[in-house]
């Protein structure tokens, strides 16, 4: 599932549609009228999270890629596109994504205060989401949107070893200056796996995510599947301290 970061890199990628209008419409989707796109001029490309959004004067079309999504500017997969738009100086395909028609001011619809990749990200309003949330796990409120939009399993993985906190850590149980340091790495991340992305090394820099070894510690990661939501967590019992 592509994060925060790498949707950033979608938005900045196809930045030359911006004001085109659309000249072919076509696609696989069931959730919208597709037909209501053709001939529509794009006003602007925005993101959210991890939703891609296709900004039009009168609606918004979101697309999440969930699991497996993918997409291709300029060219095709041999995959059938969920949709396919296309410009004149170009060409956008997405593929095994969900698609949703959004009307209305996307305002009124995201707390954009909410995204860690946001100009407007609030930590504040942050730290007091959790604190409404005291038995919440640490390895759920990293991927919970409503807190750390565009934050995903990697991040999660990666920002709970550098902050040494064990994922099933309460958080009613984790002094509020570690909660800030939770806060700010998960930002500061998100930027750190802009940069790497965009530099083709992000695998390089992990220090947890897939691996099986603390490269503190020396010893085994645990490999689990972790709260609410049972996505993979990688950790050290050793460095990432437990607080229940």
């Amino acid at each position: 599932m592509p994060e925060g970061p790498s949707i950033v890199i979608l938005k900045e990628a196809v930045q030359s549609f911006k004001n085109k209008k659309i000249i072919s419409v076509s696609g696989n989707t069931q959730k919208i009228n597709i037909d209501l796109l053709n001939g529509k001029k794009v006003t602007d490309f925005k993101s959210w999270g991890k939703h891609f959004l296709i900004c039009f004067d009168e609606f918004t079309v979101r697309i999440h890629f969930m699991l497996f999504g993918s997409y291709r500017i300029n060219e095709q997969s041999k995959n059938p596109p969920r949709l396919h738009l296309e410009f004149e100086n170009g060409e956008l395909n997405f593929y095994a994504c969900s698609i949703q028609l959004i009307e209305g001011p996307l305002d009124n619809i995201y707390d954009w205060s909410a995204d860690i990749m946001s100009d407007t990200w609030n930590e504040e309003k942050a730290f007091q989401k959790l604190k409404k949330i005291p038995k919440a796990l640490a390895c759920d409120v990293l991927l919970d949107q409503n807190i750390f939009a565009g934050s995903g399993n990697i991040i999660k993985n990666e920002v709970l070893f550098l902050t040494r906190i064990h994922p099933l850590s309460t958080i009613e149980n984790i002094p509020d200056a570690k909660l800030w340091e939770l806060i700010r790495e998960t930002a500061k991340y998100s930027f750190d796996f802009l940069r790497w992305k965009k530099e083709f090394t992000l695998k390089k820099h992990w220090l947890a995510h897939t691996k099986k070894i603390c490269p503190r510690d020396h010893v085994d990661y645990v490999k689990a599947y972790t709260g609410k939501t049972k996505r993979r967590s990688f950790y050290c019992e050793i460095c990432q301290k437990l607080y229940r």
